[in-house]
């Protein structure tokens, strides 16, 4: 083989490899590419997903008063919130529970003093509506500190209050709404935290089966509140 010979073939592997080095780089540039490009769409994703989580389930809309706790009377209370989210109220206190007609806001309010949350809505709420709240009532939070009833002239199809906390809702479906149920109940608020919302003292009427109760006359005694451990709120 001459000499110019051989000069070409080495002269033509060396292109064949550098070609190959040069193919192998684009290959390397596309994959490393191609993941990052995936790795950035995944980011994202996720923090599209994390900011609209926090927006659906943000509690800026949460309106917040104070109101001394411990003031039992037994007379009617006209009050200033719709729902009420405080003051004064009756010494008995509502048995926490699900109910279908309207009861005392002077029993609810007594319960919320407990660390009750109570959902109110109002009385022509649509049955797949009402049955998406009752579904979130009997499935979120602490079931003895869970009170749900119809509420006349509400300001919005759905209200949830707290003592001292009220949330406006027009859909039940709102996540807004569990978000309220797991801060809220049993919460930093709450005056009486495990005190119970049952018990034989709790009242389990509705307003249309009872009035309020008379004052005790007498060495009748007022109910007492007895206090239990107060567990954390579920999760759920």
């Amino acid at each position: 083989m001459t000499k110019e010979k051989a000069q070409a073939r080495r002269e033509h592997l060396q292109k064949m490899r550098a070609d190959q080095k040069r193919k192998q780089r684009r290959a390397a540039l596309l994959m490393w590419g191609t993941g990052g490009l995936i790795i950035v769409v995944l980011v994202g994703v996720v923090g599209f997903y994390l900011v609209k989580q926090a927006r659906e389930t943000s509690l800026d809309a949460v309106t917040s008063v104070k109101y001394a706790a411990g003031e039992h009377v037994w007379n009617a209370v006209t009050y200033k919130e719709t729902p009420p989210v405080g003051g004064q109220h009756n010494n008995y206190w509502q048995q926490c529970a699900i109910y279908d007609k309207p009861i005392h806001s002077e029993h609810a309010v007594h319960s919320m003093e407990h660390g009750a949350v109570w959902i109110t809505y109002r009385p022509d709420l649509p049955k797949a509506q009402l049955d998406k709240l009752k579904q979130v009532a009997t499935t979120t939070g602490q079931q003895d500190y869970m009170l749900m009833s119809p509420f006349p002239g509400l300001p919005s199809p759905v209200v949830v209050s707290s003592w001292g906390h009220q949330l406006k809702l027009s859909d039940p479906a709102d996540p807004k709404l569990p978000a309220f149920i797991k801060r809220y109940q049993n919460g930093a608020d709450t005056p009486e935290p495990g005190a119970t919302c049952g018990g034989s003292d709790a009242i389990t009427t509705t307003a249309d089966q009872a009035p309020l109760p008379p004052e005790p006359t007498g060495q009748a005694n007022a109910p007492m509140e007895t206090l239990k451990p107060s567990a954390s709120p579920s999760q759920q």
